[in-house]
């Protein structure tokens, strides 16, 4: 109880005080830039986006709501398949690992491709499709180094306030936009 108190006022504070918010923002966006720069530049993660490209560059937009519709259909389920293919790949758990490792700075961490579909996550997200969200459209959307940050929101399923950072995704070799990556961040580790 006085976690979950002490947790609420100081979300509160970030809500309420501009300067904190303001401050916090940017160092959640330095944060994530560099998780993202140490994590997710590499050959592994590259080819998984590049790959997933491949597969969904011809999805049209009915078939990508009905992806999204199965998904939203598998949460909680026992058969979960299309899920299972997302979170149970090696990049998901590579990922599970970083969050894990961070110390509780990080709740999340999900790839989408440039579709705005996941390719890799570290936990079930509500929904397959992110492309109609600002988390894939301001960041995928803008360019390279795009960084979206959202508003700091408390998370039911980690019970944390949270702020997602969203940052595009450029396949270092050839410069070319590739996907966007979002950091669930814990809040109060900002201020």
């Amino acid at each position: 109880m006085i976690k979950r108190l002490m947790t609420a006022a100081a979300a509160l504070v970030l809500l309420t005080n501009p300067l904190a918010a303001a401050e916090a923002d940017g160092a959640m966006a330095q944060y994530a830039s560099e998780r993202a720069a140490e994590w997710l530049m590499n050959d592994t993660v590259v080819a998984a986006i590049v790959a997933q490209n491949a597969r969904t560059a011809g999805l049209s937009a009915t078939e990508i709501d009905s992806l999204d519709k199965d998904w939203r259909a598998q949460v909680g389920q026992a058969d979960m398949p299309l899920i299972a293919s997302v979170v149970h790949s090696p990049l998901s758990v590579e990922l599970t690992d970083h969050v894990a490792d961070a110390g509780g700075m990080i709740t999340e961490v999900f790839i989408m491709d440039a579709q705005g579909l996941n390719v890799a996550a570290s936990a079930v997200t509500s929904d397959y499709w992110q492309g109609d969200e600002a988390k894939f459209q301001e960041t995928y959307g803008v360019g390279p180094d795009a960084v979206h940050i959202s508003e700091i929101e408390l998370d039911e399923s980690t019970q944390t306030y949270q702020a997602q950072v969203s940052l595009s995704l450029t396949d270092p070799a050839t410069g070319e936009m590739i996907g966007a990556v979002t950091f669930g961040l814990n809040a109060q580790s900002f201020y």
